[in-house]
């Protein structure tokens, strides 16, 4: 089967080449690849001790910071190699200063994971929530690389828990140890016969429990909220955008509104402003004069939300009206009552708020104004939410340390 599988790669990478002749992202896909054993020759010697820690993309990476960072404080004698599968990952923190080398990770054959293990040398490697890569998990057992699974999440409709997925469940049996997230991923790696995983919670709660500590003074936010109520809309899509249009559009409220879109391309930004009929201030266009006047602020930049967070008495998170809701944990760590989309499902953290009452899933128009209206015009529910929303994200963090204690019965001695 291991045979099967490392022709289909192989196939499976000739044709992202030619893909890549069309489409600038599979470039860089491509592109990429073909310096990675360069890059980590370059900078790790075979004296060198190191630790391979893999993202799938660039959210992985921030859901695994913390264990990156308190693994370079735990083992300062040994070098971090960072690798990632996605360009959206790759091409953003290349430049980390966490890592002392940052590569994409070769394809899952046969040559090119001997070749990257050959140049790495792991004493210790982490994979960080899911990717299963038969062909790397299989040699890293043979050489007796001690394997973990950081914030792991795992769900009944995964190969591995189907009848069919015997390949796929014999692969992950090569892990040595999982750290998942919530009880329901135990069971599940339980009634395949893993009892190595111990419940830890998800990463991401260390990650933005950090942020309190920073500095999130937007001066410029803070003259537009003035004594307003403000609703910031995070990392919104078309869809969303369309159903806050409205609600902006027609509303009484002594409210004010920022949108940090998902996407900033101009075009996106100018439909969004011509569907808003009160005044919009756009970042890029931003003066004084049309700052004081606006009810509505655009932000077509990026690396300012989480600090507009912090301005924010009610937090809308996009996405849960296209693939899937964005990152709540932020707006959850100000202590803001938030409200997302339908697609949810996949999100512990989503499925849990939801339940304590401090974040709320709308279906339609009807639904979001009537949560809109509720939180706008009851401060008092509108505090008990975000009191409910920060108390969850306080009582869930510190995941990191519980994993690096555990760690040390793996060591690598330092």
């Amino acid at each position: 089967m291991y045979f099967i599988y490392t022709v289909l790669v192989h196939i499976v990478g000739q044709l992202l080449k030619t893909v890549a002749l069309f489409q600038p992202k599979m470039k860089l896909f491509i592109e990429g690849r073909k310096h990675t054993l360069a890059l980590i020759k370059s900078k790790i010697q075979k004296e060198d001790r190191t630790i391979w820690v893999h993202a799938a993309s660039l959210g992985e990476y921030e859901q695994g910071l913390p264990v990156i960072e308190g693994l370079r404080t735990q083992y300062p004698n040994h070098k971090i190699v960072l690798t990632f599968f996605s360009p959206s990952g790759y091409e953003v923190r290349k430049d980390n200063n966490v890592a002392d080398v940052t590569v994409y990770l070769p394809l899952d054959t046969t040559d090119l994971v001997t070749s990257f293990l050959d140049a790495v040398h792991p004493e210790m490697t982490f994979f960080i929530k899911y990717e299963f890569w038969p062909n790397y998990l299989k040699e890293l057992k043979n050489r007796n690389i001690p394997t973990f699974l950081i914030s792991g999440i795992f769900r009944p409709n995964q190969v591995f828990f189907k009848w069919y997925g015997s390949f796929y469940r014999n692969a992950i049996k090569s892990m040595t140890y999982f750290f998942v997230q919530n009880e329901e991923s135990k069971k599940l790696l339980n009634g395949i016969g893993l009892t190595n995983v111990k419940i830890s919670g998800d990463t991401r709660f260390d990650r933005v429990a950090t942020i309190l500590e920073r500095d999130n003074t937007v001066d410029f936010i803070s003259n537009f909220k003035g004594d307003s109520t403000l609703v910031v809309i995070g990392s919104s899509w078309p869809e969303d955008e369309k159903l806050l249009s409205q609600y902006i559009n027609t509303s009484t409220h002594h409210v004010k509104f920022v949108f940090a879109p998902h996407n900033i391309k101009p075009e996106q930004i100018a439909q969004l402003k011509n569907s808003i009929s009160k005044n919009v201030c756009v970042y890029s266009e931003m003066t004084p004069e049309k700052l004081k006047q606006s009810e509505v602020f655009l932000l077509d930049t990026v690396g300012l939300l989480t600090k507009v967070y912090s301005y924010a008495d009610i937090a809308y998170i996009g996405g849960g009206f296209e693939k899937g809701i964005h990152n709540i944990l932020e707006p959850a760590t100000f202590g803001i009552p938030i409200i997302i989309g339908p697609k949810y499902k996949q999100f512990a953290e989503a499925i849990a708020l939801i339940d304590l009452g401090g974040c709320h899933s709308v279906n339609n128009y009807t639904e979001l104004k009537n949560i809109l209206d509720l939180v706008i015009q009851n401060e008092d529910e509108r505090l008990e939410q975000g009191h409910i929303s920060n108390t969850f994200a306080q009582m869930n963090k510190n995941v990191t340390g519980t994993i690096l204690q555990y760690l040390k019965m793996y060591q690598p001695k330092n």
